[in-house]
């Protein structure tokens, strides 16, 4: 009736806003590259504490806004997909700086866009999520342009940096697939533990290394900018987007990283990419594009069904 089909209409525009929000998390995760080149002598456990530091002051704020509740007390009263899904950030979080600073941010961000194909397995196996035919499509053509990028720079990438860059992948898919489980409850309360865990953790290893814990003046600022503004607002947009967009087309509409964060340190910093990073990075925004307006349409389409009948 037209309940149904208001109702249906309503969903629709929601997921349809929640597309953008992913991509848009993208957009602000792809500064991950000048972000890092701007720090002069930090190194991935410095970067990581302060990036972390204020990603919980930012995330304390919020969700205190949002949810009128102490975020402690959130997180005490969490299930395990939070738990779960805040430990994967971490790996996530360590294996791409880690990645940024041993290897080109091309590469490095190459080796980030295995996630969908993860996630499309994980969802498929832990959530039974079927991956439509057209996200599978544009995975695919990601991928044609990802192994692109990768001819260009076989050969000249340090093998650590590309090993983290996979683990931060597969961390980040299991972050998407436990907020796909946990759609039904809020799950930014993970991200504030991720940063708890990432402060803990890194503090005991810079300790562990005799790493100095207070950075340059140049660092701080830096580091601390990107746990707000790249991070922070990107994992909120993120998670919002997670309650309605399946987890393989949330980690492929994310992959504006990929597409734009060498584009992004050539433009401002100079750091050359090639001609076939170039095409490489082109086909993959074909391939985001092409899903994007596919799911749009899709719904589109479906809400126009619902509301004729």
């Amino acid at each position: 009736g037209i309940r149904d089909s208001s109702t249906s209409r309503g969903l629709g525009d929601v997921y349809k806003r929640q597309i953008y929000y992913v991509i848009m998390a993208g957009i602000l995760w792809s500064m991950i590259g000048i972000g890092i080149r701007m720090i002069e002598s930090a190194n991935v456990w410095q970067i990581l504490l302060y990036r972390s530091l204020s990603l919980v002051i930012f995330l304390f704020i919020v969700l205190i806004i949002t949810t009128k509740k102490n975020p402690f007390i959130l997180i005490y009263q969490s299930k395990t997909p939070v738990f779960i899904a805040a430990i994967g950030l971490f790996i996530a979080y360590s294996g791409g700086i880690y990645a940024v600073q041993n290897t080109s941010v091309a590469n490095a961000m190459l080796l980030f866009a295995s996630a969908p194909l993860i996630t499309s397995i994980l969802g498929y196996y832990f959530l039974k999520e079927k991956v439509s035919l057209h996200t599978l499509l544009s995975i695919l053509i990601a991928f044609s342009g990802i192994i692109l990028m990768f001819l260009d720079s076989f050969g000249n990438n340090s093998i650590n940096g590309s090993i983290s860059g996979i683990i931060s992948a597969f961390g980040f898919s299991i972050f998407t697939v436990s907020l796909r489980w946990g759609k039904q409850n809020n799950m930014l309360p993970s991200v504030f533990l991720s940063g708890l865990l990432a402060i803990f953790l890194t503090i005991i290893i810079c300790k562990f290394q005799n790493v100095n814990l207070i950075l340059t003046k140049n660092d701080a600022i830096f580091a601390l900018f990107l746990g707000v503004f790249q991070v922070g607002l990107g994992l909120i947009l993120y998670t919002i987007g997670s309650k309605t967009v399946p987890a393989a087309e949330l980690t492929l509409l994310s992959l504006c990283e990929v597409l734009l964060a060498p584009l992004w340190v050539w433009l401002f910093l100079g750091e050359s990419a090639s001609k076939l990073t170039f095409i490489g990075g082109f086909i993959l925004l074909i391939a985001i594009t092409f899903n994007s307006l596919i799911s749009i349409m899709t719904v589109s389409y479906t809400h126009l069904r619902a509301h004729e009948t």
